[in-house]
Protein backbone atom coordinates (compact mmCIF):
# COMPACT_ATOMS: atom_id res chain seq x y z
CA UNK A 1 0.00 0.00 0.00
CA UNK A 2 1.03 3.43 -1.14
CA UNK A 3 1.88 6.34 1.17
CA UNK A 4 -1.15 7.98 0.20
CA UNK A 5 -3.69 5.73 1.10
CA UNK A 6 -2.10 5.13 4.69
CA UNK A 7 -2.53 9.21 4.78
CA UNK A 8 -6.68 8.01 3.66
CA UNK A 9 -7.05 5.61 6.63
CA UNK A 10 -5.63 8.07 9.06
CA UNK A 11 -8.13 11.24 7.85
CA UNK A 12 -11.59 11.13 7.88
CA UNK A 13 -14.34 13.62 7.62
CA UNK A 14 -17.23 14.24 10.49
CA UNK A 15 -20.27 16.35 9.89
CA UNK A 16 -21.34 18.06 12.99
CA UNK A 17 -24.46 19.84 13.43
CA UNK A 18 -24.83 23.43 15.29
CA UNK A 19 -28.27 24.75 15.90
CA UNK A 20 -31.38 24.63 14.09
CA UNK A 21 -30.24 25.01 10.39
CA UNK A 22 -26.45 24.84 10.50
CA UNK A 23 -23.40 22.19 10.44
CA UNK A 24 -19.95 21.86 9.55
CA UNK A 25 -17.72 19.73 8.59
CA UNK A 26 -14.33 18.71 11.16
CA UNK A 27 -11.69 17.40 9.35
CA UNK A 28 -10.11 14.60 12.07
CA UNK A 29 -6.44 13.27 11.57
CA UNK A 30 -4.33 10.92 14.01
CA UNK A 31 -0.95 10.84 13.99
CA UNK A 32 0.69 8.54 11.71
CA UNK A 33 3.02 6.17 13.48
CA UNK A 34 6.42 6.37 13.01
CA UNK A 35 7.05 3.27 10.59
CA UNK A 36 5.04 5.27 8.06
CA UNK A 37 6.51 8.95 8.72
CA UNK A 38 9.73 8.10 9.46
CA UNK A 39 11.95 8.29 12.56
CA UNK A 40 14.36 11.09 13.01
CA UNK A 41 17.68 10.01 13.63
CA UNK A 42 20.78 12.19 15.16
CA UNK A 43 23.21 14.15 12.17
CA UNK A 44 26.28 12.73 12.05
CA UNK A 45 27.81 15.85 13.11
CA UNK A 46 25.74 15.73 16.42
CA UNK A 47 27.18 11.72 17.15
CA UNK A 48 29.95 11.50 19.86
CA UNK A 49 33.11 8.79 18.81
CA UNK A 50 33.68 7.08 22.00
CA UNK A 51 37.32 6.62 20.93
CA UNK A 52 38.63 9.10 23.76
CA UNK A 53 37.25 7.74 26.17
CA UNK A 54 39.69 6.69 28.75
CA UNK A 55 38.70 3.66 30.99
CA UNK A 56 38.72 3.81 34.68
CA UNK A 57 41.85 1.93 34.90
CA UNK A 58 43.69 4.75 32.97
CA UNK A 59 42.25 8.22 34.24
CA UNK A 60 44.75 10.27 35.11
CA UNK A 61 45.49 11.38 38.48
CA UNK A 62 42.69 12.96 40.18
CA UNK A 63 43.80 16.00 42.34
CA UNK A 64 46.33 18.77 42.04
CA UNK A 65 48.05 17.06 45.02
CA UNK A 66 48.32 13.63 43.79
CA UNK A 67 49.57 14.88 40.29
CA UNK A 68 52.37 16.52 42.61
CA UNK A 69 53.29 14.02 44.32
CA UNK A 70 53.66 11.35 41.31
CA UNK A 71 55.85 13.61 39.96
CA UNK A 72 58.48 13.76 43.14
CA UNK A 73 58.27 9.99 43.51
CA UNK A 74 58.54 9.85 39.63
CA UNK A 75 62.14 12.11 40.02
CA UNK A 76 63.25 10.13 42.65
CA UNK A 77 62.55 6.37 41.44
CA UNK A 78 64.34 7.82 38.04
CA UNK A 79 67.22 9.23 39.89
CA UNK A 80 67.86 5.86 41.49
CA UNK A 81 67.67 3.97 38.60
CA UNK A 82 70.52 6.35 36.58
CA UNK A 83 73.10 6.14 39.87
CA UNK A 84 72.56 2.42 39.45
CA UNK A 85 73.21 2.62 34.84
CA UNK A 86 76.33 4.66 35.89
CA UNK A 87 77.60 2.33 38.56
CA UNK A 88 77.37 -1.05 36.80
CA UNK A 89 79.05 0.87 33.64
CA UNK A 90 81.63 1.36 35.83
CA UNK A 91 81.06 -2.46 36.26
CA UNK A 92 81.10 -3.08 32.69
CA UNK A 93 84.96 -1.03 31.78
CA UNK A 94 86.47 -3.15 34.49
CA UNK A 95 84.72 -7.15 33.24
CA UNK A 96 86.24 -6.10 29.86
CA UNK A 97 89.38 -5.20 30.72
CA UNK A 98 89.47 -1.89 29.21
CA UNK A 99 91.81 0.59 31.43
CA UNK A 100 90.40 4.27 31.05
CA UNK A 101 89.79 7.07 33.92
CA UNK A 102 86.00 6.36 34.63
CA UNK A 103 87.56 3.00 37.09
CA UNK A 104 87.93 5.56 39.79
CA UNK A 105 84.74 7.47 39.03
CA UNK A 106 83.50 6.05 42.55
CA UNK A 107 86.02 8.20 44.31
CA UNK A 108 85.08 11.08 46.95
CA UNK A 109 87.79 12.48 48.21
CA UNK A 110 87.33 14.57 51.77
CA UNK A 111 89.29 17.62 51.42
CA UNK A 112 89.84 20.27 53.74
CA UNK A 113 88.03 23.46 53.45
CA UNK A 114 85.18 21.53 51.70
CA UNK A 115 82.94 21.66 54.17
CA UNK A 116 81.65 17.43 55.34
CA UNK A 117 80.80 16.24 51.60
CA UNK A 118 83.56 14.70 49.97
CA UNK A 119 84.32 15.84 46.34
CA UNK A 120 84.80 14.17 43.41
CA UNK A 121 88.31 12.97 42.07
CA UNK A 122 88.50 15.09 39.37
CA UNK A 123 87.61 17.90 40.92
CA UNK A 124 91.56 17.81 42.91
CA UNK A 125 93.30 15.98 40.50
CA UNK A 126 93.71 14.62 36.85
CA UNK A 127 93.55 10.90 36.04
CA UNK A 128 95.46 9.52 32.57
CA UNK A 129 95.97 6.03 30.98
CA UNK A 130 99.67 4.90 30.40
CA UNK A 131 101.00 2.20 28.37
CA UNK A 132 97.22 0.75 28.44
CA UNK A 133 97.49 -0.83 31.96
CA UNK A 134 98.47 2.06 34.12
CA UNK A 135 96.45 4.92 35.63
CA UNK A 136 98.27 7.66 36.61
CA UNK A 137 96.97 10.03 39.21
CA UNK A 138 98.09 13.52 39.37
CA UNK A 139 96.66 15.81 42.90
CA UNK A 140 97.12 19.21 41.94
CA UNK A 141 97.56 20.36 46.26
CA UNK A 142 99.95 18.26 47.31
CA UNK A 143 98.56 18.71 50.83
CA UNK A 144 95.65 16.59 49.48
CA UNK A 145 97.59 13.59 48.38
CA UNK A 146 97.19 11.36 51.67
CA UNK A 147 93.59 12.45 51.33
CA UNK A 148 93.54 11.15 47.91
CA UNK A 149 95.16 7.68 48.52
CA UNK A 150 92.87 6.88 51.45
CA UNK A 151 90.11 8.02 49.08
CA UNK A 152 91.01 5.15 46.53
CA UNK A 153 91.48 2.54 49.26
CA UNK A 154 87.72 3.10 50.85
CA UNK A 155 86.54 2.93 47.53
CA UNK A 156 87.15 -0.94 47.38
CA UNK A 157 87.79 -0.79 43.95
CA UNK A 158 88.54 -4.69 42.77
CA UNK A 159 91.74 -4.75 41.72
CA UNK A 160 92.71 -1.23 42.54
CA UNK A 161 95.70 -0.87 44.45
CA UNK A 162 97.46 2.81 44.86
CA UNK A 163 100.78 2.71 44.81
CA UNK A 164 102.85 6.40 45.70
CA UNK A 165 105.48 7.57 42.91
CA UNK A 166 106.27 11.13 44.39
CA UNK A 167 104.29 14.05 46.17
CA UNK A 168 101.81 14.81 43.60
CA UNK A 169 101.60 11.50 41.89
CA UNK A 170 100.22 8.31 42.46
CA UNK A 171 100.47 4.91 40.13
CA UNK A 172 97.98 2.11 39.94
CA UNK A 173 98.80 -0.82 37.94
CA UNK A 174 95.50 -1.93 36.30
CA UNK A 175 95.73 -6.12 35.92
CA UNK A 176 93.74 -8.32 33.31
CA UNK A 177 90.10 -9.39 34.60
CA UNK A 178 90.20 -13.17 35.73
CA UNK A 179 87.12 -15.08 35.96
CA UNK A 180 86.72 -14.43 39.82
CA UNK A 181 87.50 -10.88 39.46
CA UNK A 182 84.36 -10.85 36.86
CA UNK A 183 81.94 -12.86 39.10
CA UNK A 184 82.77 -10.25 41.67
CA UNK A 185 81.69 -7.31 39.84
CA UNK A 186 78.17 -9.02 38.91
CA UNK A 187 77.61 -10.05 42.97
CA UNK A 188 78.54 -6.29 43.34
CA UNK A 189 76.01 -5.43 40.52
CA UNK A 190 73.38 -7.55 42.06
CA UNK A 191 74.02 -6.43 45.11
CA UNK A 192 73.77 -2.67 43.87
CA UNK A 193 70.28 -3.94 41.92
CA UNK A 194 68.66 -4.74 45.11
CA UNK A 195 69.76 -1.62 46.95
CA UNK A 196 68.13 0.01 44.26
CA UNK A 197 64.76 -2.05 44.52
CA UNK A 198 64.66 -1.17 48.28
CA UNK A 199 65.15 2.54 47.47
CA UNK A 200 62.55 2.47 45.15
CA UNK A 201 60.09 0.71 47.06
CA UNK A 202 60.78 3.30 49.75
CA UNK A 203 59.73 6.32 47.48
CA UNK A 204 56.95 4.61 46.68
CA UNK A 205 55.36 4.03 50.52
CA UNK A 206 56.52 7.52 51.40
CA UNK A 207 53.94 8.99 48.81
CA UNK A 208 51.49 6.59 49.42
CA UNK A 209 50.97 7.11 52.99
CA UNK A 210 51.05 10.75 52.37
CA UNK A 211 48.63 10.61 50.10
CA UNK A 212 46.38 8.65 52.53
CA UNK A 213 44.71 7.41 48.81
CA UNK A 214 41.65 4.91 49.17
CA UNK A 215 41.76 1.27 48.46
CA UNK A 216 41.74 0.61 44.26
CA UNK A 217 41.87 4.20 43.64
CA UNK A 218 43.69 5.34 40.44
CA UNK A 219 46.13 6.78 42.18
CA UNK A 220 46.94 3.75 43.87
CA UNK A 221 47.48 1.97 40.36
CA UNK A 222 49.12 4.45 39.27
CA UNK A 223 52.03 4.34 41.73
CA UNK A 224 51.85 0.86 41.46
CA UNK A 225 52.95 0.95 37.47
CA UNK A 226 55.32 3.66 38.55
CA UNK A 227 57.14 1.57 40.53
CA UNK A 228 56.97 -1.55 38.22
CA UNK A 229 58.72 0.65 35.68
CA UNK A 230 61.45 1.60 37.17
CA UNK A 231 62.08 -1.69 38.52
CA UNK A 232 61.94 -3.45 35.11
CA UNK A 233 64.61 -0.78 34.36
CA UNK A 234 66.94 -1.76 37.03
CA UNK A 235 66.45 -6.07 36.23
CA UNK A 236 67.55 -4.73 32.28
CA UNK A 237 70.16 -3.30 33.14
CA UNK A 238 70.90 -5.94 35.55
CA UNK A 239 70.45 -8.71 32.83
CA UNK A 240 72.74 -6.54 30.23
CA UNK A 241 75.93 -6.54 32.98
CA UNK A 242 75.50 -10.39 33.74
CA UNK A 243 75.61 -10.76 29.95
CA UNK A 244 78.79 -8.54 29.32
CA UNK A 245 80.32 -10.17 32.33
CA UNK A 246 80.24 -13.87 31.25
CA UNK A 247 82.24 -12.60 28.45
Amino acid sequence: MSLPSFRQLFTRSTRIPFGLNGSCEVRLKRTLPSIVLGRPYASKSKIKSTADLVPGSRQLLTTEEARSEYHKAEVKMSSTVEWFRKEVAAFETRASGRVTPSLLAPVRVEVHGKGNDPVKLEEIATVGVKDGSLLIVTVFDENNMKGVEQAIYDAKLPGIVPQRQDTRTIRIPIPKPTVEARTALVSNAQRLAEESRVQIRRVHQASVKKGKYEKYSVELDEFRRLVEKNAAEIDKILAHMKKTGSR
